[in-house]
């Protein structure tokens, strides 16, 4: 199941990695940016590190011209934001707490409106943080519930199969 989130902002505030990931420390995260992300240059997965464990989502830039064909209530929102961020993510909630953080510096640092598609909501910046937070929560909470398991038995073979 693939997740959809967009930021819209100008253009001209679109910002490069390093001010990406000026903005994303600013807020409080742990998270770096792969290289591959170049403002309008870049399509598909983005690699990301988040706390020292590899994740990442996919981003895609473009015109908002369709999202307001599909929501023509964030025309008037989005006001003169002429590009569109369109974040695309699994059930991972590590993946979710990447866009999350990403979205949040960009609202917070260069005036992004951002749009959840599957529940047409529009998030503040506050919002996004609260947001990502609760997912880094989730995904840690998983991962030490995977390293707290038992561990398993190696399989045994069937007794046919021992001479």
């Amino acid at each position: 199941m693939s997740l959809l989130q967009t930021a819209f902002v100008a253009k001209s505030r679109v910002p490069d990695r390093a001010k990406l990931e000026e903005a994303v420390r600013a807020l409080g995260f742990d998270l770096s940016i792969d290289e591959f992300y170049q403002p309008f240059n870049c399509s598909g997965f983005l690699p990301c590190v988040l706390k020292g464990k590899k994740s990442g989502f996919e981003i895609y830039f473009g015109s908002p011209k369709e999202a307001f064909q599909n929501f023509p209530h964030l025309k008037e929102e989005a006001g003169t934001r002429d590009c569109a961020i369109t974040f695309r993510w699994g059930g991972d909630m590590t993946e979710c707490a990447c866009v999350l953080i990403v979205s949040a510096a960009l609202a917070t640092s260069f005036d992004a409106l951002v749009h959840y598609q599957d529940d047409d909501l529009v998030y503040t910046a506050d919002q996004l943080v609260e947001q990502a937070n609760q997912a880094l929560g989730f995904s840690e909470e998983s991962e030490s519930s995977d390293a707290d398991a038992p561990p398993q038995p190696p399989p045994r073979k069937p007794w046919w199969k021992l001479w």
